[in-house]
């Protein structure tokens, strides 16, 4: 894939929703937006199937990942302001890195992450794609690598684009709350980017911010239970990831089916990391996919032959979704027989063939992981403590304990 440099670009401005006016503050920043690996954000819808439950849920990755470049450019000018130095190469290179980080995301990518390609995260793919780019910017985003897959000796810049105190995360909550209506992920990301700092090369937190943070904390697991994890929103993913699956099984046993190019080049081969490594056909494959590919397929996949596939995806296209219950505890055995034996009559399908409608599985929220890379406050004295720790109003502790719930998916009739 060409990229496209426009060398008489200027520094551009962006109106967006949620922060009002953008600037792209280099050059290269700009160059690499007009590149059609960036380009393909564009139709990739940041919460994918979501708008069946929130209609306004419209939003792309591309729109995402410009408010995260936006947030880091005022995180580095605020770490700055503090006595930390960050040079003028390394500040193209974080704003490159978290510009980036979406740019491994496939179709519907927490949905079909692992089914697209296997064993290799978005994280991962990102990579590849960065270096690529790199080759065809000779060179400049070699640093922007560095930051990303956090072998740079300074770790804050890795953390600000992939932690639990990163710009990912506070553009997401404000931006998937704007746009699906659910003002409890609405958190202060300028005041907390105002008590950002650094301590021994890694990021903290001024004491003061403990209260945002908290509320930021909070939101995050209102979030995921309201949007990320509504219960309507998983029933028709996991009606996807079975549609796909399908799919993926009937042309691996030599049946023909309608796909677009890049999407039959997945469907027919199980793509690995090594994959990846091997040559280059596999990245331009997958930079050629996005929400499109998978909806055309299933738009004429509704009159395949196969009663899994049609049934699947008429009712994807049609909004007939699963019913889906929720409990504290596994759903018995005897539970998902009966279904299992009630699909099987109301579809006239084997036991195998129900399996692809009757879906089990567990859920799980945590909105903060004391195990990982924590939020650290910096107090006065210089001394550091972990956020959940230092909490004295809310309990994030209790918050940072994962919430499990199953749920049991199927359709009716």
């Amino acid at each position: 894939m060409q990229s496209k440099v426009n060398t008489n670009n200027k520094k551009k401005i962006i109106n967006d929703p949620v922060y009002g006016f953008i600037s792209i503050p280099i050059e290269i920043i700009f160059d690499v937006i007009e590149h059609p690996y960036f380009q393909r954000l564009r139709r990739i819808k940041q919460l994918g199937l979501t708008d069946l439950v929130y209609p306004g849920a419209l939003h792309t990755r591309f729109h995402h990942v410009i408010g995260a470049t936006h947030l880091m450019n005022k995180a580095i000018a605020t770490i700055r302001r503090k006595g930390n130095e960050i040079t003028n190469e390394e500040e193209k290179a974080v704003l490159l890195a978290i510009l980036l980080h979406d740019i491994g995301h496939g179709p519907f990518s927490h949905a079909l992450e692992h089914d697209i390609v296997t064993g290799v995260s978005h994280e991962v793919i990102s990579g590849f794609f960065i270096e690529r780019l790199s080759q065809e910017f000779d060179g400049e985003l070699d640093l922007t690598l560095k930051i990303f897959q956090n072998t740079y000796h300074k770790p804050f810049l890795h953390q600000l684009v992939s932690s639990q105190l990163d710009m990912d995360r506070m553009d997401y909550l404000n931006r998937d709350s704007f746009y699906t209506g659910v003002s409890e992920g609405v958190i202060g990301s300028d005041r907390i980017i105002e008590m950002l700092d650094v301590k021994d090369g890694n990021l903290v937190l001024e004491e003061k911010g403990i209260y945002s943070i908290e509320k930021f904390i909070v939101a995050r697991r209102l979030m995921y239970w309201q949007v990320y994890l509504h219960k309507t929103v998983v029933a028709a993913e996991f009606m996807l990831i079975h549609t796909l699956r399908r799919a993926k099984e009937l042309v691996q046993n030599g049946e023909e089916l309608f796909a677009s190019p890049s999407l039959m080049y997945f469907l027919k081969n199980k793509i690995g990391i090594e994959d990846f490594n091997k040559d280059n056909e596999t990245l331009e494959r997958f930079a050629d996919l996005d929400d499109y590919d998978i909806w055309g397929a299933i738009k004429v996949w509704q009159m395949s032959e196969d009663i899994i596939l049609r049934e699947l995806s008429q009712r994807l296209i049609d909004r007939e979704l699963f019913k889906i219950e929720v409990s504290k505890s596994p759903f018995s055995k005897d539970r998902i027989k009966e279904i299992n034996a009630s699909v099987m009559d109301g579809l006239n399908l084997n036991e195998e063939q129900a399996s692809y409608f009757v879906h089990s599985y567990q859920l799980r929220n945590n909105a903060y992981n004391e195990d990982k890379e924590n939020i650290n406050l910096l107090f006065k004295d210089g001394s550091i403590l972990d956020v959940s720790k230092a909490s004295d109003n809310l309990n994030i502790s209790a918050l940072s304990k994962p919430v499990e719930k199953y749920f049991l998916s199927y359709p009716i009739f």
